[in-house]
């Protein structure tokens, strides 16, 4: 039976330290700034991307890896001898599993591509069971129904305390902008099934924190928690003060706060935090 290698994309928001330990291989984006090209994860750090892009007339654009780039990466880990496990960001807010897919058909390996329907670190919790399933000696066919359950019982919330960035990317005009800066108005939004969807407004930090904490009161009631994470974009007070109010709620700890992506920062500017959670 083949050894399985898992495969994620640099949305993935995992520690380096964890996609080592794991041996997770990473195919990276690669984004646009002030006419410059880099790679993420590679040659920029989250912070310096953000100073760039605040100081940026327009927003960054973001790119998919190329079909040849995983191509390239499959057909080694081939040869190498391993089944490949390809899991990515979700295919309603990018290509990038469309590309995966591209490159499986193609791919002298045996390769599976599973679209996780989530972002940052809600994608990886099913990459870091996938990789746990793997080390364990499990196949491709044992892994897959895994991540199915993790993916029905895994939650995402994301808030922006800017709508600067949704104006330069053409979402909204600058009228609605202003009106909502002046009201302070932050919108909260859900990944469901893969899909951006608004869920409310808050009109402060306070209430942004109450609002997550008691969705995820709500949520875990009654059931074992197996992952929390809140990535951010240049937003750590804010996402140590949901961190608190968690762990005061439920005196549940474990609670990874990571920076995310310059990918995820480009779409919900400076001042965002993404709230992620499974329990089954």
């Amino acid at each position: 039976m083949s050894k399985v290698k898992i495969v994620t994309d640099s949305t993935v928001d995992l520690p380096n330290e964890t996609l080592e330990a794991y041996g997770i291989e990473v195919v990276p984006l690669t984004f646009t700034i002030a006419h410059e090209t880099y790679t993420d994860r590679v040659d920029i750090t989250p912070e310096q991307f953000m100073e760039k892009m605040m100081k940026a007339n327009e927003l960054p654009k973001s790119s998919q890896p190329a079909t040849g780039q995983f191509l390239e990466v499959y057909n080694r880990l081939g040869e190498e001898g391993y089944d490949v496990l390809s899991i990515h960001m979700t295919g309603e807010l990018s290509g990038t599993v469309r590309s995966a897919e591209q490159a499986a058909s193609m791919a002298e390996a045996n390769v599976t591509v599973v679209d996780s329907q989530f972002i940052s670190l809600a994608l990886g919790f099913q990459v870091v069971e996938a990789a746990k399933l793997a080390q364990a000696g499990k196949s491709i066919s044992d892994i897959v129904p895994h991540l199915e359950k993790i993916k029905r019982h895994t939650h995402l919330y994301v808030t922006v305390d800017t709508l600067e960035n949704l104006v330069k990317g053409g979402r909204i005009g600058r009228g609605k902008a202003l009106i909502g800066s002046l009201l302070n108005i932050k919108p909260i939004a859900a990944l469901i099934d893969g899909m951006y969807t608004p869920m409310t407004k808050a009109r402060s930090y306070s209430q942004v924190v109450k609002y997550l904490t008691e969705r995820f009161v709500e949520d875990t009631a009654g059931k074992t928690i197996r992952a929390v994470g809140i990535a951010h974009a240049d937003a750590l007070s804010l996402a140590n003060r949901l961190k608190q109010a968690l762990i005061d709620a439920t005196g549940y700890e474990q609670i990874e706060i990571v920076y995310t992506t310059p990918v995820i920062s480009t779409h919900t500017g400076p001042g965002a935090i993404g709230f992620m959670y499974y329990a089954e």
